[in-house]
């Protein structure tokens, strides 16, 4: 209430200001003219009074009439000041009742987008542990089938026996790796990243990790090189960081060319940026950002020789995420790079 008095109290004596400087100005203005406005002024409201001396002076005859053109001057300004005030709260208004619905929009549509990507990552995660549960059916049956083989002729050859037995060694590995793929996926949205920060040897920490993979590039021709300075110490959690690179070495190593290098370098600017570099096919541009999602597969049908959870890289962004850092990737016909930043 007390802000509305102000308001109206505001616009009267703004009213006032304006026709008091009216008159001013109307009078100004008629000094450099012919004196239409003093002529008309003076006719109305003034009457000159001759004294004995012959000289006169100005006389108010129509007090009544000055009070009344005077308050018709205010009302007059106050109704054009008014109505100024009126057209701009109202423009401003409009433009807040615009911002308001373009930010209602704004969060419409977020929310929108939010909704499709949990949908698209559940019917992910549910074909996903469709494919798993399909794919495990076959190492599965090759098991039991030659363990059946094995356990129903016990005369078997020794070199026959070591074959089989190698095979289906082999198959127990594949369905162990699918078991994994399959608790990652089922117990991914339960866990929380907990960091355990202590001072690691990151050029340790990578050449380690390059030493890892040796049995799975040397038959395809393929080798890991490690550039990195003398001294890279970095304040964070070991683990999670080696299951960082180890994810993004392991899809360097998967999809690069054969008889190719995979290259990891590390260098400290303002961050300490670590890249690991590939040559094999490119990813479509419009598909870099989406690698890191859950569950996403570059390969939507899902290899199962070559294929994963489609988690790897996700956990690589949560636990890098963690550490405050930043993952990206960069990929054209040459090479693709991947790069952590902390």
């Amino acid at each position: 209430m007390r802000n509305k008095k102000k308001v109206v109290i505001k616009i009267i004596l703004i009213g006032a200001a304006i026709a008091v400087g009216a008159l001013f100005l109307a009078q100004f203005i008629d000094s450099f003219g012919n004196g239409v406005f003093k002529d008309w002024f003076y006719s109305r409201f003034i009457e000159r009074i001759p004294t004995e001396e012959g000289i006169s002076y100005p006389v108010f005859y129509n007090w009544g009439g000055f009070k009344s053109f005077i308050i018709t001057v205010i009302v007059v300004s106050l109704v054009v000041v008014s109505t100024i005030i009126i057209l701009v709260m109202n423009y401003s208004n409009n433009r807040k009742s615009q911002e308001m619905k373009n930010t209602i929009e704004s969060m419409r549509l977020q929310g929108q987008r939010h909704e499709q990507l949990l949908q698209m990552e559940s019917q992910r995660k549910s074909d996903l542990i469709t494919y798993l549960a399909h794919d495990m059916r076959t190492p599965l049956a090759s098991i039991i089938g030659y363990l059946s083989l094995l356990d129903e002729v016990p005369e078997m050859p020794e070199e026959q026996k070591a074959k089989y037995v190698g095979i289906t060694l082999d198959k127990a590995y594949r369905l162990e790796q699918l078991i994994e793929e399959f608790f990652d996926v089922t117990r991914f949205n339960l866990q929380t990243i907990v960091l355990n920060r202590q001072k690691l040897d990151l050029r340790l920490l990578l050449q380690q990790m390059a030493d890892e993979f040796y049995p799975l590039v040397e038959p395809a021709g393929k080798s890991i090189t490690v550039d990195t300075p003398d001294t890279l110490i970095y304040d964070g959690d070991g683990d999670k960081l080696a299951r960082v690179f180890n994810n993004i070495i392991k899809n360097a190593v998967t999809y690069s060319y054969e008889n190719t290098v995979i290259r990891i370098t590390a260098r400290q600017e303002d961050k300490l940026i670590i890249e690991v570099a590939s040559h094999g096919d490119s990813i479509p541009k419009h598909q870099q950002e989406q690698i890191f999602e859950k569950f996403f597969r570059l390969d939507s049908s899902r290899s199962s020789q070559t294929g994963g959870a489609g988690l790897g890289l996700a956990i690589a962004k949560e636990i890098v995420d963690a550490h405050g850092g930043e993952i990206s990737v960069r990929s054209d016909e040459k090479e693709t790079v991947f790069t952590v930043k902390l």
